[in-house]
């Protein structure tokens, strides 16, 4: 199973939440999008060692970004965008999981009205 981790699953994952870990454990493939980094990093008072504990993970993991050239994921993201109204982040998180064919790990409910998106709750 591919798995794309939204930023609050990436935060429980770096704080040991089980849930995740067990999924990440058995995780054939584990990404996140770029939002996500940026997201993260951009935290208001994000300490050093949670920084470099990012870092590790991410040096672990695959990050997709918005190539300019990836057409089948911006026209997702219009999609989604156009069909549920989410915020553009979480369109782009929710295009990146579906055109990978990954499950996205969120704590995020307004996902759940985004159809062809396949989901694991931590709520």
């Amino acid at each position: 199973m591919k798995l794309l981790l939204d930023t609050n699953a990436i935060i429980a994952l770096l704080k040991e939440n089980e849930k995740i870990k067990k999924a990440t454990d058995t995780a054939d493939a584990i990404f996140i999008s770029i939002i996500s980094e940026l997201e993260f990093k951009s935290f208001k008072n994000i300490s050093k060692s949670d920084l470099r504990l990012f870092d590790s993970f991410t040096s672990m993991i695959d990050v997709v970004d918005l190539g300019a050239t990836n057409n089948i994921l911006k026209k997702k993201i219009i999609e989604i965008r156009n069909t549920y109204r989410l915020k553009l982040p979480d369109a782009i998180i929710a295009a990146t999981a579906i055109v990978n064919n990954a499950t996205l790990i969120t704590a995020d409910t307004d996902f759940r009205k985004v159809k062809d998106l396949e989901i694991l709750s931590i709520q």
